[in-house]
């Protein structure tokens, strides 16, 4: 059997043993399922629930959508909430998560496509803020998931357990398997070509979400709790100056009863910064940093130390700029930290290897529409005879950021060594 590594997401995400995993549970061949689409494997575990139960497979997707009112539609085309987060830096912050909140919905609330607005309880209001019913009997999309969500509650006690290297490895890829396809099966109910999808459903989970989270906010601030930032399943939260507070062990616990979905502490920081949009005082969803707290860790999100094609000099200059946050809070003082990196860059000081972008390329290079670094990348690949595939990977450093055309930049295989006298 042949399976191409450079082009499959499931394989490079897991392990063979989270793809066998994945196997099992869809009845694809391993080499089929290795370049699968997330989504393609979830159809699969799908069809095979639905041969278990005798019941026929749709040879197409099958969307059909009840007719909604202008305030139906107005409340229910809307996404998870957010609390807009405090820009800034905040001190003793804790990270509480939900655990695989939409998946969980899906199985406690009874959110399945059959019977979502189903004649048999028309009269009812189940989901909050749009109205919609909900058939009592047991649906099938709870079937196919409550399995998988309970696989990984035990494979991840299993790996808190086990001392064993290679079984925690075999162990983590199962884990990381079942992970994407929770991940996708909220968004898959949305999708036009799913054959078991429907957008009530996905619109239901979304409701159902919204109402948790202001729920967990309510018990939380009536507790002497502040919430500073918050997304979807995940709040932030900070004491409140002068109130008496609950421990965050009972909230916790009571908060996961009231919703009936497990609410974990998941982290506490000494301090945590959460930063604004570029262009804007608006804070960023999904970018912050902060100091774990009785550690020597730090955690990062979303900023450029954490994606891949950053460069290893950005890196570890991002890196030193956010220990000295910790060290000093001062503004100043992490301003000269930066105006020390800068310095060596202007001077030339900075190694050709330190300074190199990495992206993959999506598309074919004609498809670009936009002249960015990585089409003059690709043009000057083209030029030099080394064409780069979608799924394959370019290389370069950008020497002159001005130009738009492939003079912008330089491929990392390309001799780098007179580079230190352009910059000087």
């Amino acid at each position: 059997m042949i399976i191409d590594g450079s082009n499959t997401f499931m394989w490079n995400q897991t392990n063979l043993d989270g793809c066998l995993y994945l196997v099992e549970q869809s009845g694809k061949p391993l080499q089929e399922l290795a370049w699968s689409s997330i989504g393609n494997i979830l159809t699969g575990i799908q069809i095979q629930e639905a041969r278990d139960q005798d019941v026929l497979v749709p040879w197409h997707s099958w969307r059909h959508e009840k007719s909604k009112t202008m305030r139906q539609l107005h409340d229910a085309d809307r996404g998870g909430f957010t609390f807009a987060s405090n820009v800034g830096l905040h001190e003793d912050i804790h990270e509480l998560d939900f655990s695989s909140l939409y998946p969980n919905i899906i199985v406690t609330r009874n959110v399945s496509p059959e019977k979502i607005r189903g004649e048999c309880h028309a009269d009812r209001e189940d989901v909050p803020g749009i109205g919609y019913s909900i058939c009592n009997e047991r649906g099938y999309l709870p079937d196919v998931l409550e399995p998988l969500i309970e696989d990984r509650d035990a494979i991840k006690a299993e790996i808190r357990e086990t001392e064993d290297k290679d079984r925690r490895e075999e162990l983590e890829g199962q884990s990381s398997a079942i992970k994407w396809i929770l991940v996708s099966c909220f968004g898959y109910q949305g999708f036009s070509n799913a054959k078991f999808g429907r957008i009530e459903c996905h619109e239901t989970i979304n409701a159902y979400a919204r109402e948790i989270l202001l729920e967990t906010k309510t018990v939380l601030e009536e507790n002497g709790w502040r919430i500073v930032h918050g997304i979807v399943d995940s709040v932030w939260v900070t004491p409140i100056e002068g109130e008496e507070q609950t421990s965050l062990s009972e909230l916790v616990s009571e908060i996961s009863k009231q919703v009936e979905i497990r609410l974990k502490h998941e982290a506490h920081y000494d301090w945590i910064a959460f930063v604004p949009l570029r262009g804007s005082d608006a804070g960023a969803l999904t970018k912050y940093f902060g100091k774990v707290a009785g550690e020597d860790a730090y955690k990062y999100r979303g900023i450029e130390c954490r994606q891949r094609s950053t460069p290893t000099y950005i890196d570890e200059a991002q890196k030193e700029l956010i220990r000295a946050v910790g060290e000093y809070h001062d503004p100043e003082a992490v301003c000269e930290v930066l105006r020390s990196w800068v310095d060596r860059l202007e001077r030339g000081a900075v190694a050709p290897n330190e300074l190199v972008i990495t992206n993959r390329v999506s598309k074919k290079k004609e498809d670009y529409t936009q002249s960015t670094r990585s089409v003059a990348a690709l043009e000057r690949a083209a030029e030099l005879g080394l064409e780069r595939a979608p799924g394959q990977t370019v290389s370069y450093i950008v020497v002159d950021d001005a130009k738009q055309s492939r003079e912008r930049v330089m491929l990392a295989s390309e001799e780098l060594f007179y580079y230190i006298d352009y910059w000087t």
